[in-house]
């Protein structure tokens, strides 16, 4: 702990004993925005879960050939995605568990299965965590990931929640935003990158542990992932020193106007998209865990509606289904025929899970994740 408790200490990040955001930001309520109630986030909104499973595919049939382009990105939910670069396989937040929570008994549930098992996975070469909050960095997971040799890349003292779940040290690399790290094959190289966030698994040990966005770049291509963040003007600099890329992966989803600041949500995932240059742009964070007021199919809703007038290219597959971004075509919104289920009464799959865990304060809650 001694190495890794020096390295967060001398970062630009580090003062009075927590990480900070470049710019003071609230980590819960956006100046001036409505606060919601305890009973509006845990009873009141509509259709937060999706009436019955989504459309999924089995990935494994396609992820067993190469791509026919450099790049190759598999949704398998929420902030989930598998990246085949120049042919390294990287896995980003990797989620399986069934709740994003502390316990195994209460907290948001999954509604939507990971189309694939982590035995299944192909092999893998690099496994990248931008934060730790429960959404992202899931412990059952990570015990199971342990297992294989295969080298872990994360932000600033997270590693030592890998370790101590299993993970050797000689395995793990933590990055302060603008550090490198090489994957030593496939000529890729990682790179952690500001976003306007906070951390922490318990309520007294917040923003002990950094939080990043991360780039991952080979001779080929570059590929941006948000991890969970606010709108910052740091996507420019992004796009000066790191860019350009070849596929943006921004959080669209479990946003709320008070959470402004620490979370995007589609509208600010598009002026972000635009930050960072342009690209095609594959939205996560959403269609996996009900963790927010708004509608399961409102972020998907509202890019589709408002990508035209920003110009964005959206790639947006089925859950589990491969695809090549310079090679995607339009959007076919495989979300709505099960949305269109809700027209009739609530079934037991969605009126089941809202979040069962209430945040800190009954009067002004906190995002969950």
């Amino acid at each position: 702990m001694g190495v890794r408790l020096e390295r967060m200490r001398s970062s630009p990040r580090f003062s009075n004993g927590v990480f900070q955001n470049t710019q003071p930001v609230a980590q819960g309520l956006k100046k001036g925005a409505a606060a919601p109630t305890i009973s509006e986030f845990l009873c009141g909104g509509q259709r937060r879960v999706p009436p019955g499973p989504l459309p999924s595919v089995d990935p494994l049939p396609t992820c067993s050939r190469p791509p026919e382009t450099a790049l190759r990105a598999t949704w398998l939910g929420h902030s989930t995605v598998l990246l085949e670069m120049n042919g390294v396989r990287v896995l980003t937040d990797p989620v399986w568990g069934e709740r994003a929570s502390p316990v195994h008994f209460a907290g948001p549930k999954r509604f939507q299965p990971v189309p694939v098992s982590i035995e299944a996975l192909p092999a893998l070469d690099a496994v990248v965590v931008s934060h730790d909050h429960y959404d992202h960095l899931d412990y059952p997971t990570i015990q199971q990931l342990a297992r294989l040799d295969v080298p872990f890349f994360t932000s600033l003292g997270v590693g030592a929640h890998l370790e101590a779940w299993g993970v050797s040290p000689d395995r793990i690399t933590e990055l302060d935003w603008w550090e490198s790290a090489d994957l030593g094959r496939g000529g890729l190289s990682i790179t952690a990158a500001p976003s306007q966030h906070f951390s922490g698994r318990a309520l007294g040990g917040r923003n002990t542990t950094l939080w990043s966005s991360m780039v991952f770049r080979t001779e080929h291509c570059s590929v941006f992932f948000s991890g969970d963040t606010g709108l910052t003007p740091e996507y420019a600099q992004i796009k000066e020193r790191l860019g350009p890329f070849d596929l943006v992966m921004l959080e669209v989803g479990a946003f709320h106007p008070a959470w402004g600041d620490i979370h995007l949500g589609p509208e600010n995932a598009l002026k972000a998209l635009s930050l960072l240059g342009g690209a095609p742009f594959l939205p996560v964070h959403w269609g996996t865990f009900n963790l927010a007021m708004h509608a399961w199919d409102e972020p998907a809703e509202t890019l589709l509606a408002r990508a035209s007038a920003f110009g964005a290219q959206l790639v947006m597959p089925r859950l589990g289904e491969p695809v090549e971004p310079s090679r995607a075509e339009s959007v076919d919104p495989w979300w709505r025929p099960v949305a269109a289920l809700a027209q009739r009464d609530p079934t037991p799959h969605e009126a089941e899970e809202a979040p069962s865990l209430p945040p800190p304060s009954a009067a002004v809650p906190w995002p969950m994740d």
